[in-house]
């Protein structure tokens, strides 16, 4: 059989064994003919393929200029193909194997500044009503709190009992910790807690969630307060592109890092479990000072003769 042949195999196997997509599959064929054709420069196919060949494909794929997702979906097809053949008993080695596939950078996460997250705030309170006051106490816990969107949804109505300074949060894998709350967003809650009845369904004396609905399973959902972030975002005139309630967990995490917190403390206040995930806030917070230094600091501006 030719390489072209166990390729068509494996698809097949993908579209009956596994369900793939038209979609899937066509991703699938085009991947695995790139390697298919890189091979063919070198003389071979897939069928007898070594290591250093599936090793100088993939080398070749990080200096094309792709984009690090389709270079990762292109070296991940070629070693589920190599799977595949192993499991078939056409070859007794996978070249693809031992072949280590570069990673790719971790992306910094986007930051809205401290003016951006008052205009956001000063929007949210402005909608009419209740559902500025609601909308106004979810953005001001996110942001004095760095909660994640699940876990402010998911609030019971007792955890804001007596006006507490902290949040008790359930996280990930179940682990508590507690989130701070300040002035303003203690004062936003009582705001919202005044009118907090108008969310109850018809008939309904309360609800143990503090962000109740109308809406199937009688909470808010996460999806439907990130709408509503995005229409306040609009009427601050930010790009609602460039927010979202993560958005404000990376600000509240940044700033507080801006202002000399402990990365420690940063670390347990957002419920991380390994501190190389909080250290990425590090490298926001340089490029922020950078770019302040850069276009602030009379030295660093480019002096006209």
């Amino acid at each position: 059989m030719s390489g072209g042949q166990w390729a068509e195999a494996f698809l097949e196997m993908m579209a009956a064994e596994r369900g793939a997509s038209a979609n899937t599959l066509r991703a699938y064929e085009h991947d695995l003919a790139d390697a298919a054709g890189f091979l063919a420069n070198r003389g071979i196919d897939l069928t007898i393929a070594r290591s250093e060949d599936i090793e100088a494909y993939f080398s070749e794929l990080g200096a094309r200029g792709l984009s690090p997702s389709t270079a990762a979906r292109r070296r991940s097809s070629v070693r589920q193909f190599y799977l595949f053949v192993l499991g078939e008993g056409w070859r007794t080695e996978d070249p693809s194997r031992r072949v280590e596939a570069p990673r790719a950078r971790r992306p910094l996460p986007k930051v809205l500044g401290r003016e951006e997250v008052e205009r956001l705030i000063e929007a949210a309170a402005g909608k009419d009503g209740v559902d500025g006051a609601r909308l106004a106490a979810m953005v001001e816990i996110l942001y004095a709190s760095g909660l994640r969107v699940s876990e402010l949804v998911a609030l019971p109505l007792a955890a804001v009992a007596r006006d507490p300074a902290f949040l008790m949060v359930k996280g990930k894998g179940g682990k508590e910790r507690l989130a701070p709350l300040n002035e303003a967003a203690r004062r936003a809650i009582k705001a919202y807690i005044e009118v907090r009845g108008a969310f109850l369904s018809k008939g309904q004396k309360d609800s143990p969630w503090l962000f109740p609905s109308h809406g199937h399973g009688g909470r808010l959902t996460a999806r439907r307060f990130a709408q509503l972030l995005d229409e306040a975002a609009e009427a601050a005139g930010l790009d609602p592109h460039l927010v979202s309630p993560h958005v404000l967990r990376h600000a509240f995490a940044t700033h507080l890092l801006e202002g000399g917190a402990d990365l420690r403390v940063v670390q347990t206040l957002l419920g991380h479990s390994d501190i190389a995930t909080t250290q990425i806030y590090t490298h926001v917070t340089q490029d922020r000072l950078k770019e302040v230094v850069e276009n602030k600091h009379p030295l660093s501006r480019t002096r006209r003769p």
